[in-house]
């Protein structure tokens, strides 16, 4: 029989966070990129978003997490977690299927583990101050949620906001009170009638439940998504640290929000008040609202000087912004690209992301530099045939067997030590060394050092792009990327 710890919240209970690390968050753009989305930033603090989701329910969950994010995001979200040291099962979507069908996979996973565990569902991109009035509601939740409800989280409001959907409370329930009806996105005039009633609270899409009631619910009311899931996990494959559910089974699973889907049918639901200095930053305005100020309002992350300029948001990655003049907007600096927006309309920046798609440009997709499981590259300088990258690979690490048809590579050593595979010949290159790959040559890369490898990498040819790479062998069993 499994022994349940008595936590910090002083009930005897088994809670495992299922944290959702999906989404492209594509309004922090030009941090958040697909590739590399804001889940997996460090926006708030020096950890990433996805990290402090996991560390603020350490002093409550008795069990390891479980991370729901997608194929293109699976070493990002593995590296993180090992960072602190909280690495659990990391369940990979081979297609965004929204959130039921999400948790339904990791309902079902967790149902092998045990059936009645309670699994409380958090979004990986969410930002939560007051960590103790939130393990509060979790508690008030967990009485609930043992006795069969389903628990979802409604914030607080502090203000009439149209960008969040919103619950209408009805009577109340064990500690919290019964759903009386989900509302969308209201406009001005009605979400401030909401806050004057002051029965109504923001949809912060966070939950807590039994893995059985969840997939009872959701055979009762969608058993069509229920099914493509049950397959889907029925035939898992275990891949490194990640599981890898049935791609052709999931496929079918058709594409809904946990709204739709259960918690607006059943007959069950409750809603926990959580007041906790909540903000699901959901733009650069957001971030503004949640941040240290200056005397001038304004928000200063990197090297940023300012002269009579106030109510500002200033974000510089690499290179100093300087602002003159200038009130109420928004300047993010990256690599390779400067936001410049007016505070009240940073919803917008998603109309530039939609530009750069139909342009065929790469910038929503990745930053320059690119995080890869063996370490990083950053793209330097390129030209028509020409193309610059540092390299960075990490001590142990190793890149996949590989050869290219349309470019050759030299390889300049900064710092640390490379073993490299030309051909049939293996050799050492240390620091000021350098060795050339020629055009369809069979090669690897290797930091067999304890330090980690600093390299140039200078391609020609007549075709520089990523998919340009044949692969042999790989560690980390990628086809590409």
């Amino acid at each position: 029989m499994e022994h349940i710890n008595q936590n910090k919240l002083g009930i005897k209970m088994k809670i495992v966070p299922v944290i959702m690390a999906g989404g492209s968050g594509s309004r922090l753009w030009p941090m958040s990129r697909a590739l590399h989305p804001k889940q997996f930033l460090k926006l708030t603090s020096s950890n990433s978003m996805l990290q402090e989701t996991v560390l603020r329910t350490l002093s409550f969950a008795d069990s390891k997490n479980i991370v729901i994010c997608n194929e293109d995001h699976r070493f990002l979200a593995a590296e993180q977690l090992r960072e602190i040291n909280q690495l659990g099962q990391i369940i990979l979507e081979p297609v965004g299927r929204n959130t039921a069908p999400a948790i339904a996979l990791a309902a079902l996973e967790l149902q092998k583990q045990n059936n009645e565990a309670l699994m409380l569902v958090l979004a990986a991109d969410h930002v939560i101050k007051d960590v103790a009035a939130f393990e509060e509601s979790v508690k008030k939740a967990t009485v609930a949620a043992q006795q069969g409800k389903m628990v979802t989280f409604g914030i607080v409001p502090t203000h009439a906001e149209t960008g969040y959907g919103y619950i209408k409370r009805g009577d109340s329930q064990l500690s919290g009170f019964t759903v009386n009806q989900f509302v969308e996105k209201p406009d001005l005039a009605t979400a401030q009638e909401y806050i004057n009633s002051g029965d109504y609270y923001w949809n912060s899409g966070m939950f807590l439940f039994k893995a059985s009631d969840y997939l009872k619910e959701l055979q009762k009311h969608r058993p069509d998504i229920y099914q493509a899931c049950l397959k889907a996990i029925d035939h898992t494959t275990s891949d490194l640290d990640f599981i890898r559910v049935n791609e052709q089974e999931f496929l079918k699973c058709p594409s809904e929000s946990i709204d739709y889907a259960v918690m607006e049918k059943t007959d069950n639901a409750v809603v926990i008040p959580l007041d906790a200095k909540w903000s699901d930053v959901g733009a650069w305005s957001a971030l503004w609202d949640i941040s240290d100020k200056d005397l001038n309002n304004n928000v200063m992350q990197g090297d940023v000087l300012t002269h009579n300029s106030s109510n500002s948001y200033f974000n510089a990655e690499h290179k100093m912004i300087a602002a003159v003049g200038v009130d109420n907007i928004v300047v993010i600096e990256t690599k390779d690209a400067v936001l410049v927006a007016h505070k009240d309309k940073v919803q917008d920046v998603k109309a530039i992301v939609e530009q750069l798609k139909s342009q065929n440009r790469t910038e929503h997709h990745l930053h320059r530099e690119v995080y890869r499981p063996w370490g990083k590259y950053d793209s330097i300088d390129f030209g028509e045939r020409d193309q610059v990258k540092r390299i960075t690979v990490k001590p142990g690490e190793k890149l996949s067997i590989q050869m290219h048809h349309h470019r050759s590579e030299h390889w300049i050593v900064v710092s640390g030590t490379a073993k490299v595979t030309n051909g049939e010949q293996t050799i050492i290159v240390t620091e000021d060394q350098s060795t050339y790959i020629p055009l369809g040559t069979i090669h690897a890369l290797e930091n067999p050092g304890k330090i980690p490898l600093e390299m140039i990498e200078v391609q020609t040819g007549s075709y520089l792009g990523e998919d340009d790479i044949v692969r042999f062998e790989d560690r980390y069993g990628r086809v590409k990327g």
